[in-house]
């Protein structure tokens, strides 16, 4: 990877964006902090190359430095080169999103001053300003991210404004049409099955299907959404519905997906990065929560509408339902869903 220089001495802030779509909106109302209070800055983000498309999209951005480390991958002789790179660019502040000691290397090597983050996995050496996350129950993530801003120790007091994505309706529509969206009278639902996390955020491929065929019913063209990690569960939905769902999975960027959400009428998601995307973009929306809990992880928008069961062993935050029986899905219903759209602001 190459990153150039650039000849300016205003004061610039490098953020290192978090490794999860999801994560990296709710870090935006960080950005939108930083960018109030230091207009004239540059803001500049390292991020996964997974990532970056969602954080090009963000007004407060000036620029995305996208890397290709893997998960969980050191590529420490990567990192050094970067930093070297990095150093160029005469960064005064680096804010450290992710919690991992190796996320917080490339701004210490590349000599970046003032280094901000939560403490972490003995990171005391790497960050000269530390903040500890709240003790108790989970705060809100664009909470968790925008204390950043603060001063370590000092009370949240501020106001947090939603996250939001710009779009390029021209472009979306663009999109759309070369995948085959429906036109007026027909709308499109976009139904996305799949969440990187883990089984235990996955609603049925039967349930999807079940809806996805109701939905067809009601004048919707449905389009199942997602990436090639989500081809399984995704091609599960579309044999339940029968066909009726066209399975666009593994075969958009994530450019092009968010063109597609953009221009759908209706969005249903599980608790996932394109949650987050739809909520961002504003579109008429319902969330599926299983294993985690929309207060923690919201979908930021006054469109949203969110199904959460609350049983008593909900939220475990687990990957897989440890005990086995993913109650917490499996009891959402299609026709609690169908509930929650007729409740929504849907074009028709």
């Amino acid at each position: 990877m190459s990153v150039l220089p650039r000849a300016r001495r205003v004061p610039k802030t490098l953020v290192v964006a978090p490794n999860w779509i999801g994560d990296a909106l709710m870090a935006q109302p960080l950005l939108a902090r930083l960018r109030a209070r230091h207009p004239e800055r540059d803001i500049d983000v390292l991020a996964p190359q997974w990532v970056a498309p969602v954080l090009r999209r963000m007004a407060e951005v000036s620029e995305v430095i996208a890397t290709a480390f893997p998960h969980g991958g050191l590529q420490l002789g990567e990192r050094v080169r970067l930093a070297r790179e990095i150093r160029l660019r005469g960064y005064t502040q680096a804010f450290v999103l992710p919690n991992s000691w190796k996320s917080a290397l490339v701004p210490l090597l590349a000599g970046i001053p003032v280094r901000t983050g939560y403490l972490g996995e003995a990171r005391f050496g790497l960050l000269t300003e530390r903040h500890r996350a709240s003790s108790g129950a989970r705060e809100p993530m664009t909470k968790h991210y925008a204390r950043l801003a603060d001063v370590p120790g000092v009370a949240f007091l501020a106001s947090i404004s939603a996250p939001r994505l710009q779009t390029d309706a021209q472009a979306a529509e663009q999109t759309a049409r070369r995948f085959g969206f429906a036109v007026a009278p027909r709308r499109n639902a976009v139904l996305c099955p799949g969440a990187e996390y883990g089984p235990a955020k996955r609603w049925p491929g039967k349930s999807y299907g079940e809806l996805a065929s109701a939905l067809t019913l009601r004048g919707f063209d449905v389009w199942l959404v997602g990436a090639k990690s989500d081809a399984g569960a995704c091609e599960e939905s579309a044999r339940a519905s029968d066909g009726l769902a066209k399975n666009l999975a593994g075969q958009t960027s994530l450019d092009e997906a968010i063109d597609l959400i953009a221009c759908a009428d209706l969005v249903v998601t599980n608790d996932s990065g394109l949650m987050h995307v739809a909520a961002a973009l504003d579109r008429p929306q319902v969330a599926l929560f299983g294993s985690s809990s929309p207060l923690h992880t919201p979908p930021l928008s006054p469109h949203a509408r969110t199904l959460w069961l609350k049983l008593d062993c909900s939220p475990c935050y687990a990957r897989k339902c440890p005990l086995g029986h993913l109650r917490c899905l499996r009891e959402i219903t299609p026709e609690q869903v169908l509930d929650e759209v007729a409740r929504l602001d849907v074009p028709r």
